[in-house]
């Protein structure tokens, strides 16, 4: 599994360090199955994520191969390097509550496209919060140390709030 995905990402990169952690029997708990999940880490420190899981057991869709589940990971993780942005598509919508609940002062993030969970959490975040959002696309050129522009990937978008300024009433105050 890990050298699947191994091998697909040397293609783009050749300094890849792959660390297992792996737990069998009770160890593992109960687990029906396996996975694997994928990091990146980005020059500029953020880190992008994917991961794949095996189909459990019993379930309608055939047993999983590790080498599927390697190269499915792998995948994942390069759209997650091109989607770009300073948070991975499955993390967009921890960043937009911490935002919204965060104090009554602007906030902004930069992400990829966003992803279908995160317009519906957004939409949720207006009708219980009243809290907006404002979405503009990323028109910054990202521009190399020899003048070129750089191939950055996909779309990049601003999101844009007003904190809520939600604290914590049970909370003592010294």
């Amino acid at each position: 599994m890990v050298h699947v995905a191994r091998g697909i990402l040397n293609q783009f990169l050749t300094d890849i360090y792959i660390y297992t952690d792996s737990c069998k029997g009770k160890q593992s708990g109960r687990s029906p199955g396996f996975g694997l999940t994928l990091v990146a880490e980005t020059t500029n420190g953020a880190f992008l994520a994917a991961e794949a899981t095996s189909n459990p057991k019993g379930s309608t869709e055939p047993p999983s191969i590790p080498e599927d589940i390697g190269k499915q990971a792998a995948h994942l993780l390069l759209e997650e390097i091109y989607r770009g942005g300073c948070v991975d598509s499955s993390s967009q919508s921890l960043a937009v509550l911490c935002m919204v609940l965060g104090q009554q002062d602007v906030s902004k993030v930069q992400t990829g496209p966003l992803s279908p969970y995160t317009i519906q959490f957004l939409r949720h975040i207006r009708q219980f919060l009243q809290v907006m959002f404002k979405v503009e696309a990323d028109k910054r050129e990202q521009m190399g140390a020899n003048g070129q522009q750089l191939k950055t990937g996909g779309e990049k978008l601003i999101l844009t709030c007003v904190g809520a300024g939600y604290s914590n009433i049970s909370k003592r105050v010294a």
